[in-house]
C-alpha cells in the first residue's frame, strides 16, 4: 500500500512542475537480476488480484441490494460493504507485494479488469450469507492455487511469497469462512423460532444492537 502511494507521489512530484511534453515517464534501464519470481507464479498472482477485485465488486452489489428501500436491511448492507473494502484491500496488498518484487514493469493497465458481478439480487439474508461463504471458499481455493504454482518447482520455490500468502491471507480466509458459516447457522435457527421476525432481529444484531 505504501509503495503504491509512494510511486504515485513520486511521479506527481516529477511531472507537476513541468509541462506534460517535458515529463518523461518512460522506465529507465535497471539491471533485472534481482527480479526472481517465476512466470507461473507471477501469472497466478495477477489472476489472484483479479479474483480479489471481483469479490469486492460482488460484495458491493450485495451491500447495495440490502440497502434498497424495499429491503432495508442496514446490518446486512454494512456487513457486505465492509467485506467489499476488505477484498479491495487484499488486492492492494498483492499489488504492493508485486511492486516490492519488481514485477509490475509491464502490462500494468491489464492488471485490474472490471467485470459485472455474478449476481445482483438475493432471496433472503440466508441466501446472501451462503453465497458469501461459497465465494470466500472459492477465493481460498484460488489463493491455494497460487501457493501451489509458487512452490511447484524445487529449483525456484518462492519461499517468501508462499510464507506471506499462508500467514497473511489463508488464516484470515479460514476465520472469515467460519464466521460466515456461524452467521448463516444462527440466522437459520432464529428463523426457525421466529419465522416472521428472525431476519429483522438478526439484522439488528449485525449493527451491534442488543436485542
Amino acid at each position: 500500500m505504501k509503495a503504491v502511494i509512494f510511486a504515485v507521489a513520486a511521479l506527481l512530484a516529477v511531472c507537476i512542475p513541468i509541462s506534460a511534453k517535458q515529463c518523461n515517464v518512460n522506465p529507465v534501464n535497471i539491471p533485472k537480476g534481482w527480479i526472481t519470481m517465476q512466470q507461473s507464479c507471477r501469472g497466478s498472482m495477477r489472476r489472484q488480484i483479479q479474483t480479489e477485485v471481483g469479490a469486492s465488486l460482488q460484495y458491493l452489489a450485495m451491500g447495495a441490494h440490502f440497502s434498497r428501500d424495499g429491503i432495508n436491511r442496514p446490518g446486512f448492507a454494512k456487513l457486505f460493504f465492509d467485506a467489499a473494502s476488505e477484498e479491495r484491500e487484499h488486492a492492494m496488498k498483492l499489488i504492493d507485494y508485486l511492486l516490492m518484487r519488481g514485477e509490475l514493469e509491464t502490462d500494468v493497465t491489464s492488471l485490474i479488469q472490471i467485470r459485472a458481478p455474478e449476481r445482483k439480487s438475493w432471496e433472503s439474508g440466508v441466501d446472501a450469507l451462503e453465497h458469501a461463504l461459497k465465494m470466500e471458499t472459492e477465493v481460498t481455493k484460488s489463493i491455494r492455487s497460487v501457493i501451489i504454482a509458487c512452490e511447484s518447482d524445487p529449483k525456484f520455490n518462492d519461499y517468501h511469497l508462499v510464507d506471506y500468502l499462508t500467514g497473511e491471507f489463508l488464516e484470515e480466509q479460514y476465520k472469515g469462512q467460519r464466521d460466515l458459516a456461524g452467521k448463516a447457522s444462527t440466522l437459520k435457527k432464529m428463523l426457525d423460532r421466529h419465522s416472521s421476525l428472525g431476519e429483522f432481529l438478526f439484522d439488528k444484531k449485525l449493527l451491534g444492537m442488543d436485542i
